[in-house]
């Protein structure tokens, strides 16, 4: 592939598309868009594949999720969350769920970096599928809802990890509990996304944070996103010998640095 060529990746299908270009960044586009790409079955057994395939680092440097038309993800579909489910045993809507919550799982935890670009509204589920990510950019007209009060529902997909995390514990239980709905500024100013650009952006963008990375290298990357994903669970002690490891052995795997000039 030239530079600028991109292929589709063989997983996906009607709902959701994976695109891959030469640097292997691995564009994830959710295309329910007329329903505001709320999450049916189908669109979490294709997005799931997507990013399975996406997250493995020796087909992908980096991944990008974003959605079609006027919504980055306004959660589940609740039609069908509502309709009549008479032949389906409890223990397996719960084990589907659990399956497909993989997706924010994969997010968080792979070895490669991923980038939320949030194109419109993002409430529910798709705001917990976006704040598994590693960096949130969204568009100025973005509109953000944890949304599960309203909907009856607890909430899924691991918001309710990620947010106390991100937000710290008191602003998340006001997302939850008081149920807001708020734009990108307000996002921004919460520190719940990087960066809040016009739509003709945000893709642009996107794709410069992914190349970011590429350059960097991915060990580099990796070690950074292992070091960040570590410190929530080990406490501070235990975890400078583990920090301290991955720093010299990417010392002893490169030259040596030259001096900085943007310092």
């Amino acid at each position: 592939m030239v530079a600028d060529e991109t292929q589709i990746a063989p997983v996906g299908g009607d709902v959701v598309q994976a695109v891959v270009d030469a640097e292997g960044i691995v564009t994830i586009t959710m295309l329910r868009g007329d329903s505001y790409n709320t999450m049916t079955v189908p669109l979490l057994d294709e997005l799931l594949e997507c990013v399975e395939w996406a997250a493995d680092p020796g087909r992908a440097q980096a991944i990008i999720l974003t959605g079609a038309g006027r919504a980055f993800c306004a959660g589940g579909d609740l039609n069908e969350i509502a309709s009549p489910r008479e032949r389906e045993i409890r223990h397996e809507v719960t084990e589907r769920l659990n399956r497909h919550a993989g997706v924010s799982v994969l997010l968080r935890e792979s070895a490669v970096p991923s980038i939320a670009a949030i194109n419109g509204a993002c409430a529910g589920a798709g705001l917990a599928v976006a704040c598994a990510a590693d960096v949130r950019i969204a568009v100025e007209g973005a509109k953000f809802r944890t949304a599960f009060l309203s909907a009856g529902l607890s909430g899924d997909f691991g918001g309710s990890w990620t947010l106390p995390r991100l937000l710290g514990d008191s602003r998340a239980r006001e997302l939850f509990l008081l149920n807001p709905k708020f734009d990108a500024a307000r996002a921004w100013e919460l520190g719940l996304v990087a960066e809040v650009l016009a739509p003709e952006l945000l893709l642009t963008r996107a794709h410069q944070i992914a190349s970011e990375w590429v350059t960097a290298g991915p060990d580099l990357v990796t070690a950074i996103k292992a070091n960040l994903n570590e410190s929530g669970g080990v406490d501070f002690c235990e975890h400078l010998p583990r920090e301290s490891e991955r720093h010299i052995a990417l010392s002893y795997a490169s030259a040596p640095p030259g001096p900085r000039a943007d310092l």
